[in-house]
């Protein structure tokens, strides 16, 4: 058996172990879900909730139906893991007092610099804002999953913001009895940003956030706690 002929061998042993081990490789369910996740965030984007079907995303993803509803249950399933399992669980007070940041000492937390924060941050996952602007145009409709969640969004950021100690200009009163108005102005006005940001892509999130700032939180009253 000549010396070619093993180096031959050995080779064509070494391809077929090779091969063998990455048909064995088995994704963990987190990094499918996470597989899942980042496509439907792209295609319900584009094309909406109505406009993408299952077998779209499954696709994207290499998985069959049986498989991919193996993750999400079914499509209202998909539905929350973008929404409620991934944009709302991240960029939060929480996170922002954990940051360091100027105004995020939690006995001094202040709620114009949280507000900066989360523009950042939401400027660095742009496909999951555009996500998130096209169901919220959607779900107009009472039989859209997402009308609920949309109609009580308002409230549901009041009472989540309420559980913080943030500390406003005396003027203003207790947070309770003054910045319930504020907050919705502020809802109100992230969303007219980003809406515009998605449309117009020159347009710099952050500095368009700052002049609705300087409206809502307008000096000399609010300078020493924004």
């Amino acid at each position: 058996m000549s010396v070619r002929y093993i180096e031959w061998l050995f080779d064509i042993l070494t391809c077929m172990t090779t091969t063998t081990k990455t048909k064995r490789v088995r994704k963990s369910p987190e990094e499918r879900r996470a597989e899942i996740a980042q496509a439907a965030v792209r295609l319900v984007g584009e094309k909406g909730y109505y406009g993408t079907s299952l077998k779209d995303v499954a696709d994207a993803v290499g998985m069959s139906q049986p498989g991919l509803l193996h993750y999400i249950g079914n499509k209202e399933g998909l539905l929350s893991m973008l929404i409620t399992d991934n944009y709302d669980v991240y960029g939060t007070p929480d996170d922002f007092m954990a940051s360091g940041l100027p105004g995020s000492d939690p006995d001094r937390l202040l709620f114009p610099a949280y507000l900066r924060y989360l523009v950042r941050y939401n400027a660095q996952r742009r496909e999951l804002v555009r996500l998130y602007m096209s169901l919220e145009a959607e779900a107009f409709s009472p039989e859209h999953p997402l009308y609920d969640y949309f109609e009580n969004r308002p409230a549901a950021v009041w009472d989540h913001y309420c559980r913080y100690p943030w500390v406003i200009p005396p003027e203003m009163g207790s947070w309770e009895n003054s910045m319930r108005l504020v907050v919705r102005m502020c809802i109100e006005a992230m969303d007219g940003a980003q809406l515009r940001w998605m449309r117009q892509p020159p347009v710099d999130l952050y500095d368009e956030w700052l002049a609705f700032e300087r409206v809502i939180f307008p000096s000399p009253l609010w300078d020493n706690y924004r």
